[in-house]
């Protein structure tokens, strides 16, 4: 047993230190960023938030949404094939360039994701997804996928350690996906005790990612536009975003009507509720560790992607970034204790 002693810190530990800038407006910040990867040859062009491949946010309705504006969908694993096919039959060259089809690590997941790439050659990212990346049988897997798929963007997590992202560049992918447990509605941190706060995890991450020519992908965590910019600001390439974009027109989740309100179901993917509806039930051998919960319906998501972004562009403007690349060589964060003034707070 050994014990670190540096402190680890998460969104809400730190601000932004201010800086002079020359520029005159938000609207002159640019948010889109350009990436080559390790090992695909392709190239890419968007805005780097990507909504997470859960099945109440990483929806093929979502995705429609999203790539209109340059964001980016992990579309969640659970459509089956003949959802792909219909999928497929709307979707454009430029969709399909904001789209990553996710699957598991089992031999069934294998085989199904060989069928969706046969019917959708033009996708370019697989998402391999599990909550514990530091398996070697993930690892290998990895290695497996980009044996068989050499011209793929392959993401692979979640880890939060720098050790483990360069053991997954070096077995074939090109982003990690990196957090444990920062998630709204995860509660591996308390049925597990395991974790890494996310900011720090972001800065580490980011560190071993960037020497080997990866990138990573900061998944959890985010409550407010500021937390994103703050997971930029540390490092991330891409910030993945589950709860921030639940309950809109084109989230999934079940409707629900309570006290004139209405709202929309949003869980972990390793609650009950995910399990037993596509599974079967939480195996005798493990613990749910998510939450299910309902979320106030937000109407379409247009109008909170507009939130987000605006926020980001003013981040960028507090400390003289004009692009996104920018931000990171920009950023001076201070640790603090308070964030905002809640006394009006709901």
């Amino acid at each position: 047993m050994r014990i670190e002693y540096d402190i680890k810190l998460g969104f809400k530990d730190v601000m932004f230190r201010p800086k002079r800038s020359t520029l005159k407006s938000r609207s002159e910040v640019s948010l889109e960023r350009q990436f080559k990867f390790l090992h695909s040859p392709e190239t890419w062009t968007g805005i780097p938030i990507i909504a997470a491949n859960m099945d109440t946010v990483g929806t093929f309705e979502m995705a429609k949404a999203l790539s209109e504006k340059k964001l980016f969908t992990a579309i969640h694993k659970h459509y089956n094939l003949n959802d792909w096919r219909n999928f497929a039959s709307t979707l454009t060259n430029e969709t399909s360039d904001f789209i990553a089809v996710s699957t598991g690590i089992g031999e069934s997941d294998s085989e199904k994701l060989s069928k969706i790439i046969q019917q959708n050659p033009n996708i370019k990212f697989i998402c391999i997804d599990v909550a514990n990346g530091y398996s070697e049988h993930f690892a290998n897997f990895v290695k497996q996928t980009r044996e068989l798929y050499p011209e793929k963007v392959i993401i692979a997590g979640n880890v939060v350690t720098g050790e483990m992202v360069e053991e997954l560049l070096l077995c074939g992918a090109d982003i990690i996906k990196v957090g444990i447990g920062p998630g709204s509605v995860c509660t591996t941190r308390v049925k597990t005790g395991v974790g890494y706060p996310q900011l720090s995890a972001i800065i580490e991450c980011a560190d071993a990612a960037h020497g080997l020519g990866g990138q990573i992908i900061s998944d959890g965590g985010c409550t407010t536009p500021g937390d994103i910019a703050k997971a930029f600001g540390a490092g991330a390439d891409f910030v993945m975003l589950g709860g921030m974009l639940a309950g809109h027109d084109e989230s999934g989740g079940k409707i629900i009507e309570k006290n004139g309100k209405t709202y929309k179901q949003f869980y972990g993917m390793s609650s009950s509720t995910a399990m037993e509806k596509h599974v079967g039930g939480v195996a005798e051998y493990r613990a749910s560790e998510g939450k299910t919960v309902e979320v106030l319906y937000k109407g379409a998501v247009e109008h909170t992607l507009q939130d987000i972004l605006g926020g980001i562009r003013s981040t960028c403007t507090y400390v003289g970034a004009s692009r996104l690349k920018e931000l990171t060589k920009r950023t001076t964060f201070i640790r603090v204790n308070e964030q905002e003034n809640k006394i009006y707070s709901k």
